[in-house]
């Protein structure tokens, strides 16, 4: 004899076995999206550590450029300060762009898992409005 069925407890296990089914189906969803997520979070941190090594080591140059023009705006003809200093200014370009192309890729970076956080934001509305 099936007692849940004669309590009428088989509808409410049915609906608790479904929504298991469901919770698992969608957890297995939001890993699947976090794994995905993780991803492109590692490629920019990736970016971001190359263009950090670029920075660094395009800063040591650049100050060694820059002591070179200093030391050669003292020399014997104004044209050897010129050249020195138009070759620090292009190594000071360089650095410049390489350190605006690094804060960008910080602050894209520091928006990480947009999809995951709004998919559990929104099952945790979900969740607050059945309740």
């Amino acid at each position: 004899m099936n007692w849940l069925a004669l309590l009428g407890l088989d509808v409410i296990v049915a609906r608790w076995r479904v929504a298991a089914i469901e919770g698992a189906i969608a957890v297995e969803d939001r890993m699947e999206l976090a794994k995905l997520e993780w991803q492109d979070q590692k490629r920019y941190i990736r970016r971001i550590l190359v263009l950090a090594m670029a920075v660094a080591g395009l800063t040591v140059v650049s100050m060694v450029m820059v002591s070179m023009a200093v030391l050669v705006q003292f020399w014997d003809t104004p044209y050897r300060s010129v050249a020195g200093w138009m070759v620090a200014g292009v190594w000071l370009a360089a650095w410049l762009g390489l350190l605006v192309a690094l804060l960008r890729s910080v602050q894209r970076a520091e928006d990480g898992f947009p999809l995951t956080r709004r998919e559990l934001a929104q099952d945790w509305r979900d969740i607050k409005d059945m309740l």
